[in-house]
């Protein structure tokens, strides 16, 4: 292989890792989870209200993790352009992304015939779920093996595991 087959290679390889990253989807899993169990421990919410509740949330991080990213790291750098803040906008936008399962699990739960605590226990699933998910996605796009896909799986549903034992800890 030549120099510029090697380079070429490697630029390849980094910008399938950054489009692996799905941090953001796995924070904004854990994020809608812990949401759910604070709304959860603190008295009943209507589920229009948990539903709003999850997406601000994750609205609310995601500005936050824009700013941090833009007006942090970046700015050290150089000023920021308009095309790095919709970089940054859009590489961030998975913590949005992951409060909405959960979010529509809240809303369909009257479908469901789900009374308040049926649906905290459905979402709090549904985010669990996409937390797992999200660490597998991103370790198989960043082209690690399938053991190495597992090993994140599992770290990461024994971290939703964690948080639905502190609702369990924290309701009784």
């Amino acid at each position: 292989m030549t120099d510029a087959g090697r380079v070429t290679a490697r630029t390849r390889a980094a910008e399938r890792r950054a489009h692996a990253d799905c941090t953001g989807g796995v924070y904004g899993s854990m994020l809608a989870a812990s949401v759910i169990v604070g709304a959860g421990s603190l008295g009943s919410f209507p589920r229009l209200e948990l539903v709003l509740l999850l997406l601000l949330t994750g609205v609310s991080f995601w500005i936050a993790h824009v700013h941090a990213q833009v007006f942090g790291a970046r700015l050290a750098q150089r000023t920021p352009d308009r095309h790095v803040v919709l970089r940054v906008c859009r590489e961030e936008w998975p913590i949005i992304k992951a409060a909405v399962p959960p979010a529509l699990a809240v809303a369909v739960s009257p479908l469901l015939g789900l009374d308040l605590t049926g649906t905290l226990w459905l979402a709090l699933s549904v985010a669990v779920a996409g937390q797992v998910g999200w660490s597998s996605v991103a370790a198989r796009r960043a082209g690690a093996s399938w053991g190495l896909v597992a090993v994140s799986a599992a770290v990461n549903l024994m971290l939703g595991l964690l948080i639905i034992a502190f609702k369990l800890f924290v309701t009784h």
